[in-house]
């Protein structure tokens, strides 16, 4: 039997989209001659539909865009199987519909619900009772609905959906389900993205085609589905422990398909020993998941762009790269011309111009940025006739123009702004090819410390008033930036990480004001790693001069040296207690002990003050991470109290297992 699975990049109750990547993916799987066809869970609506979930028209909408889906599936030897809700009494259930020969044989239903991290599926859906069944109807026909197998050319099949193929074995289906005769079972997923987890599915996987003694065929979602989760597409056929099939994950492409054929009339031999995957290159699996969250974000948001403040500090930095790597990889694996068709924000015109030429037209080059006064054209006008396939340079002078479309900069700087962080923002500008504006804000700071000083009757001073004057520079940047980017409609990027939002080392409505936050789920010493490999793995020279500057938020006076670490404690440091205290939730005086035992050589009354003021500014910061901009889930945990961790607002702040550290 030919098997395949197709990964797909949907949109929650976005019926157009959806059906036209679920047609396509019949078509090809027709095409391929492809007996067996594996859609991802819950791909007619969207698995990130939240609440709507609960709502009866929804489940009632989606099984009657099921006939459309029915209609297409005309091969009698091609069974298809497709994710959808179904409501019954009240309760919804997560479902995999069986289609041949545009029959509906049955809706095979999840047993298991994720409910840990970022999953919440109790909320919305019902547990189907494994050994039961029932029937669902539309008009005057009905199907069965529960526990149910299948056979297909003589071959029986059964599902786990997602989560219950990650159940402990005595309760997933499998073991049932081989107990009944079956020979494949079929895992429709929408198993998100974390880096290095693709070695975890691998696993999972293998190790159950050799422990049930079947095939497995796993098909994963695919892309930045409803903004703050992305899918790897994964797919992956295993047959008693040897891998037949996986493929290249993070695709641009809005299906993709994977088959090959098993021939169960043969019983080979049980691989005893999964060969692991290579370990993760985690510094490239992060690059390829933000780039295509950002870029599906872009699309699917109908944005024009990205407008960023850009600080030249890594977080900014990271930023910036990433829209340039956006454009990098999308051309790369798309084309430039279905790329840009793609993002829904290039006119006809310019896709022609590269289609045919492989550059921009020069009147769109011509575009004139400003920059401390001056006027210069930052990128020239393309000349060169050659497609940009054919030719490095120009591919990268394409890469840099299409860029330009996408990014726009601004250094906003005031009399504590450093030479050095100026330099960097416009060297890295420049390297990716973004527009790049710089002023000074200091009027606006003088505007509005000078008001508070009349209402006061006495002037703000550092010694008095440090915090304050801190905050009003950052502060006071966000109305500009915000105004350039509803001119050019496009998205504000807010460029906090995890570890400042740990602790609150932000201003609300200053540094964090934004429509997105895309690096809110990495920690600040990844982020300054991660840059180090960008500059010297992905060949961004402008990075050069961030990677050698100290982190800092420069709105101390620069004689102060302010700097991030000065503020807080060594970054390390803080990443491991928010690790220690948030994703092994250990109590205050256990993460005390496990950092003295790790760190020996530290001071361990320096160790006790970190924690203390860890907890104390976690604590008291919790409204700040409620407010934050939508933010992606890329590490295997994050912060965000809309989709991982929970933490009241007001709390007794840990305040009696501080006081016994």
């Amino acid at each position: 039997m030919r098997l395949a699975g197709a990964a797909l990049n949907q949109t929650p109750i976005d019926w157009t989209t959806n059906l036209r990547n679920i047609r396509e993916a019949i078509e090809q799987a027709r095409a391929a001659q492809v007996e067996l066809l594996c859609l991802p869970e819950l791909c007619l609506t969207g698995y990130g539909c939240e609440d709507l979930f609960l709502h009866d028209w929804l489940s009632a909408t989606a099984l009657e865009k099921l006939q459309q889906v029915r209609a297409w599936c005309t091969d009698p030897q091609m069974v298809v199987c497709v994710g959808l809700p179904v409501r019954l009494d009240g309760r919804t259930y997560n479902t995999a519909c069986v289609i041949r020969n545009q029959e509906i044989l049955g809706f095979a239903a999840k047993q298991f619900l994720a409910n840990d991290g970022v999953h919440y599926e109790p909320r919305f859906f019902n547990s189907w009772v494994a050994g039961t069944t029932t029937t669902v109807e539309l008009g005057d026909e009905q199907w069965p609905l529960g526990d149910l197998t299948f056979e297909h050319l003589g071959v029986q099949f059964g599902f786990e959906i997602c989560e219950d193929a990650w159940r402990p074995a005595e309760d997933r289906p499998a073991p049932r389900l081989t107990a009944r005769g079956v020979q494949l079972i079929v895992n429709p997923s929408a198993s998100h993205f974390a880096m290095s987890k693709t070695d975890v599915r691998y696993q999972l996987v293998l190790k159950a085609s050799r422990d049930y003694q079947v095939t497995y065929l796993y098909a994963n979602l695919l892309g930045n589905e409803a903004g703050r989760i992305t899918y790897d597409g994964e797919i992956l056929i295993a047959r008693n422990g040897e891998l037949l099939k996986r493929n290249q994950l993070l695709s641009f492409k809005d299906v993709d398909l994977e088959y090959t054929d098993v021939d169960f009339s043969q019983e080979p031999a049980v691989t005893e020993e999964i060969v692991p995957l290579p370990v993760p290159d985690e510094y490239r699996e992060l690059n390829q998941a933000l780039s295509l969250a950002l870029f599906d974000y872009l699309r699917k948001a109908r944005s024009r762009g990205f407008v960023l403040s850009l600080s030249g500090g890594a977080d900014s930095c990271m930023c910036a790269v990433a829209v340039a790597e956006l454009v990098r990889l999308g051309v790369e694996e798309l084309g430039a011309a279905a790329f840009m068709r793609k993002a829904g924000c290039f006119s006809t015109a310019d896709i022609e111009h590269v289609a045919a030429h492989g550059t921009l037209p020069p009147a769109a080059e011509a575009t004139l940025a400003v920059d401390a006064g001056r006027t210069q054209q930052v990128l020239p006008p393309a000349g060169n006739q050659q497609l940009a396939t054919d030719n490095p340079q120009l591919t990268t002078t394409l890469n840099q123009q299409l860029t330009r479309r996408l990014l726009t900069c601004a250094y906003q700087g005031t009399v504590n702004s450093s030479d050095d962080t100026y330099l960097s923002a416009k060297e890295l500008a420049d390297n990716v090819g973004a527009v790049f504006f710089n002023w000074d804000i200091d009027q606006e700071v003088r505007g509005y410390t000078g008001k508070i000083e009349q209402a006061l009757g006495r002037p703000l001073s550092w010694q008095t008033d440090d915090l304050a004057l801190q905050n009003i520079q950052a502060r006071v940047r966000a109305p500009s930036i915000w105004l350039l980017a509803n001119v050019l409609n496009c998205l504000l990027i807010t460029t906090s990480n995890r570890s400042e939002a740990a602790v609150g080392y932000c201003t609300m409505d200053g540094d964090t004001a934004g429509s997105i936050s895309p690096i809110a789920g990495v920690d600040k010493d990844f982020v300054k790693k991660w840059l180090v490999w960008a500059e010297k793995e992905l060949n961004y020279p402008g990075l050069h001069r961030v990677n050698r500057l100290q982190p800092t938020a420069e709105l101390r006076p620069l004689e102060d040296k302010q700097t991030d670490e000065r503020d807080l404690m060594p970054y390390v440091v803080l990443n491991r207690i928010e690790r220690l205290a948030f994703y092994e939730r250990l109590g205050p005086s256990q993460v005390l002990e496990r950092l003295r035992e790790e760190l020996v050589e530290a001071d361990r009354e320096q160790l006790k003050t970190y924690v203390q003021r860890f907890y104390a500014l976690w604590s008291r910061n919790q409204w700040k991470r409620e407010r934050y901009a939508p933010s992606f889930h890329l590490d295997d945990y994050n912060l965000d109290p809309r989709s991982w961790l929970r933490f009241p607002i007001l709390s007794g702040g840990f305040g009696e297992e501080l006081a016994a550290l």
